[in-house]
């Protein structure tokens, strides 16, 4: 067995067996295939695609890669969120201690930015002092006091997602309904969850465009999470325009401490309240959504979600008085006010062009090592359907570096102007 066979496999669209799929995770691990070499049959997978059973063995050598975490036997059930990338997307940071503040147990392990959406972890570390990177019993603990902390893969915990997660950031690999399968059960499957809301994110802005790719990327995840014997709950959601007011890392922090504050806006909290329902369903707290809704409605009017991030940023070394000053986050050199060309309404918000676009910033990576400036950023404000005159300020662009200018030409041309006003929908499609 070699890798060049396996490679050619691929190629030309046959199955692989088990043994070929852990020889090529474990080899490649063990330094013994090349990083040109795993890209290939990356880029083989996406374009070939890999059935369900070809889906559960790669699921599995992730997780057989490194160590997994079991929380014991305890009363409370361990509900996990995962999001499949968007722009503006800092549920995570709001949702995981809202539902904690409920009585849910949330574990979760994230990623970084990935292609042109933003990354959970990137947000955390734009908070002074913020620790990603936790071993497994520190982990558990941390969960166990405050009911949620957020971390980064371990260099034991799922390594082989964590190395090739970082290849298909690179080289075009991203979308593969397989691939992304495997990399989002095996870190959910590995951090010893009893149970996963996953959002779904479909349209303009989001690495699944088309709401039938979503649906079939769907399968396999229900499919593969119910095969190691965890519930898997879908809620479709659009990426047709940037979540809630603000994208980028710092930036966004500020909007999700407003948020635990009791300002928010319409979208965000539509998409937040959502996911977080099914939570507390799939935890058995309630089994009425109206019900849900008042539970989440009382821990942020209360002060007990905002209490749980504070807890939160604490316990993983974070500077709790950014919850009340902001200046002591990073702050941008520069900014740029976006203007409308023409008046109207605005009628589209091209998300993806913004995620891309603030790369450029460095709000965002064009490769691995490529360092974040976390004060980089937009501001929005204006949504879809808003009313706006000709030179109505947009949004602002935040940045440190010399592609501001050309940055700020680029985000312009994602708002596009109306003469009449578009009908709006619900960012909630459909829930499976």
């Amino acid at each position: 067995m070699n890798a060049h066979e396996i490679i050619i496999k691929k190629r030309d669209q046959k199955a692989l067996t088990k043994a070929e799929i852990v020889y090529f995770v474990d080899e490649y691990l063990k330094g013994n295939i090349e990083e040109y070499q795993m890209s290939a049959l990356l880029m083989a997978i996406l374009l070939n695609g890999m059935n369900y059973q070809e889906t559960y063995w790669l699921t599995e050598s992730y997780i057989n890669s490194g160590n997994t975490i079991d929380f014991g036997k305890t009363n409370g059930k361990y509900i996990d969120k995962h999001s499949t990338g968007g722009v503006g997307d800092k549920v995570s940071i709001i949702l995981a201690p809202l539902v904690a503040a409920c009585g849910v147990y949330d574990p979760m392990i994230s990623g970084r930015g990935l292609g042109h959406t933003g990354g959970t972890l990137d947000k955390l570390e734009s908070i002074p002092g913020f620790k990603t990177n936790v071993k497994k019993e520190e982990f558990k603990n941390l969960v166990a006091k405050n009911g949620f902390a957020i971390i980064s893969q371990t260099e034991d915990l799922v390594p082989a997602d964590h190395r090739i997660y970082a290849v298909r950031d690179v080289t075009g690999t991203v979308e593969s309904i397989p691939l992304i399968t495997a990399s989002i059960m095996s870190k959910k499957i590995a951090s010893g969850i009893d149970g996963l809301v996953i959002d779904l994110k479909v349209g303009a802005g989001a690495f699944m465009q088309k709401l039938e790719h979503g649906k079939n990327l769907a399968k396999f995840l229900k499919k593969v999470g119910e095969e190691f014997g965890k519930k898997v709950k879908v809620v479709f959601t659009y990426m047709d325009a940037p979540l809630g007011y603000t994208v980028g890392n710092g930036i966004e922090i500020i909007e999700s401490i407003e948020f635990l504050k009791g300002n928010y806006q319409k979208d965000l909290k539509e998409v937040v309240f959502a996911l977080a329902k099914q939570m507390l369903i799939m935890a058995n707290l309630t089994d009425s959504e109206k019900k849900a809704t008042e539970m989440l409605q009382k821990a942020l009017d209360s002060g007990g979600a905002l209490e749980k991030f504070k807890n939160f940023v604490k316990l993983q070394n974070g500077d709790i008085n950014i919850i009340d000053d902001y200046s002591l986050l990073v702050s941008p050199k520069s900014e740029i006010e976006i203007k409308a060309s023409e008046g109207g309404y605005v009628k589209k918000i091209n998300s993806r062009e913004i995620g891309w676009a603030l790369i450029d910033v460095n709000a965002g990576r064009k490769v691995i090592t490529d360092s974040l400036h976390h004060s980089a950023g937009l501001e929005i404000y204006k949504k879809i359907g808003d009313k706006v005159k000709k030179g109505t300020t947009l949004a602002t662009l935040y940045f440190s570096n010399d592609k501001g200018e050309e940055t700020a030409k680029r985000i312009q041309k994602a708002f596009e102007i109306s003469s009449s006003k578009p009908k709006g929908h619900s960012r909630i499609i459909d829930i499976i």
